[in-house]
């Protein structure tokens, strides 16, 4: 397994680590509690001792602490705040003083635990300064609430305005074969900062596991189909690509999965891959590419692919 130096602190991580946006079953189908437990428990027996949640993600940090609670000092956790959700379930930014503390101290409830080893900024708000937010996040530290700040959902203008009020130990950007844009700015600044990337969407949200059939239809409920990834002549593009990296890993004897968080997992700057599953397997199927690493020949026939693939049309979470 490969584990990673998180940051310039001395916490060492698994470089897959999952996601647990999907098992709060906010925009996800078919999501059931057993399953949202045992994904999680299938974490420790792959060797994945990262997890990330947020404030946004409702009852994300609840299933964590029931399955954790026991081994919380085995695992490195990580939380955001500065997006909230409405009654109803509509997602709005919250990320001043106030708000920041408040989700900090609701996160820390939920997770059932007196400091958080990471708190990320969700995302910029665009009502509130960054430097603000930035100084909220520093508050938790000096408060002891939070170990180590992060930042997510932020370009590299933005970093490094948060960067020189509270210098983060690790950034959350999207990133996928596809989505590369942070390899020209943000994977290398943060190299060059000591800053760890801990990468979300590596595998598309599914599309780049091979599991979304080229005919498949979205229900209405599914978070996925509004992004342009998934529809018209992007959507058919990307299934191109999956026909063309299903086949290499084939020959390899991998599932694609392996292939796409192997692949990412070697690129220059990215500490760790995000990995959501609704099953036990699923994770421990990504976790496998932790100790899997592509030959020279086998990137350079990805490279090709994704030249044919062409530019991407794409969109961050938030």
């Amino acid at each position: 397994m490969q584990y990673r130096q998180f940051g310039q602190t001395q916490l060492q991580i698994l470089s897959v680590a999952m996601g647990c946006w999907v098992v709060s079953g906010l925009t996800s189908l078919d999501v059931s509690v057993e399953d949202s437990l045992a994904t999680p428990r299938a974490t420790l027996d792959s060797g994945i001792n990262f997890l990330d949640t947020a404030w946004s993600y409702g009852i994300s940090g609840d299933l964590i602490a029931r399955v954790f609670w026991e081994q919380v000092a085995d695992v490195v956790i990580a939380t955001k705040g500065g997006l909230d959700r409405t009654a109803d379930g509509r997602e709005f930014h919250a990320a001043a003083v106030s708000d920041l503390v408040r989700q900090c101290e609701g996160s820390l409830r939920r997770l059932r635990c007196e400091r958080m080893h990471l708190y990320y900024l969700h995302a910029a708000d665009p009502s509130i300064s960054l430097a603000e937010s930035a100084g909220a996040t520093g508050e938790l530290i000096q408060s002891g609430k939070v170990r180590f700040a992060g930042a997510s959902n932020l370009s590299l203008v933005q970093l490094r305005e948060f960067h020189a009020i509270c210098p983060p130990t690790a950034v959350q950007p999207a990133y996928s074969m596809p989505q590369r844009e942070i390899g020209a700015d943000v994977l290398p600044w943060c190299l060059s900062e000591g800053i760890s990337v801990c990468v979300y969407w590596p595998l598309m949200n599914g599309l780049l596991s091979a599991r979304l059939s080229r005919d498949h239809v979205f229900s209405d409920g599914d978070g996925r189909k509004k992004y342009p990834m998934f529809q018209g002549e992007e959507w058919h593009r990307n299934q191109d690509l999956v026909d063309e990296l299903r086949e290499l890993a084939s020959g390899l004897g991998i599932s694609l999965t392996t292939l796409v968080v192997a692949r990412t997992l070697q690129q220059s700057g990215v500490t760790a891959a995000l990995c959501c599953a609704k099953q036990a397997w699923q994770i421990s199927e990504s976790a496998a590419a932790g100790d899997f690493r592509l030959a020279g020949d086998v990137m350079a026939a990805v490279e090709r692919a994704l030249s044919r693939r062409g530019a991407a049309q794409t969109q961050a979470a938030v």
